[in-house]
């Protein structure tokens, strides 16, 4: 069915697929709190969203939201295309990392083999959501666009090259504002990639044959199903 309704040509497709990657998203955030919980210093992005956190003394959630719309407009002023389930990541998975801060799920670990074991299982987590979450086809997430986005003007830079200085630029702008930074921070930077390729070839999934929708085509979609009504 998932892929059956990928184009995302119904009113029912879009609505699956957006409560697909809200679940997804949602799950992911669990995996995110988790490569905090693992207390190694977390993840460049997070490194910025807890020191912003700290900074303003606001919840993690909330900052994380910020600075996702804040990359939103970025996005949009680089003029990539935009789609329904950004808005989804904007604000599910910060709000998803409150939530099991708030039920404490997972006490933070005071060892380094068990720091590493439960980043590690983190990782998978958020790689197999990234699987279930684009293939949603609603758009990729705000920081993989501004990836793109960027890469696209700074040719001369090959992507990982740009990849490396804007986890460089979020992590230092995290920890001068008080963001944990270690041996996590690393693990996350370049143990990300492979784990979420190893997710990918287990399920068999080659994310480049994925088209997102845009928002403009999705709202068209949703609008003739409203003037049919």
């Amino acid at each position: 069915m998932l892929y059956k309704w990928r184009d995302n040509k119904t009113t029912g497709a879009i609505l699956f697929h957006m409560f697909l990657a809200a679940v997804s998203l949602f799950v992911n955030g669990f995996g995110v709190y988790l490569t905090i919980q693992a207390n190694l210093g977390a993840g460049p992005w997070d490194v910025l969203s807890l020191g912003v956190s700290k900074t303003l003394g606001i919840l993690y959630g909330n900052a994380s939201i910020a600075i996702s719309v804040t990359i939103l407009v970025i996005d949009i002023l680089l003029k990539e295309p935009i789609g329904i389930a950004m808005f989804i990541d904007a604000v599910v998975v910060g709000k998803a990392v409150d939530f099991f801060n708030y039920i404490n799920a997972v006490p933070k670990r005071d060892s380094l083999a068990g720091g590493i074991l439960t980043m590690v299982i983190g990782l998978f987590i958020m790689a197999y959501t990234q699987y279930t979450y684009m293939i949603a086809s609603l758009g990729c997430g705000p920081r993989d666009t501004l990836l793109v986005g960027l890469s696209k003007r700074l040719r001369k830079f090959p992507i990982g090259a740009v990849s490396i200085g804007l986890l460089a630029l979020a992590t230092l702008i995290g920890w001068l504002l008080g963001g944990p930074v270690g041996i996590g921070t690393l693990i996350c930077a370049f143990a990300t990639g492979p784990i979420m390729q190893m997710a990918f070839q287990s399920v068999r999934f080659d994310a480049t044959t994925i088209k997102h929708q845009r928002l403009g085509d999705s709202f068209r979609v949703l609008s003739r199903k409203a003037r049919h009504a």
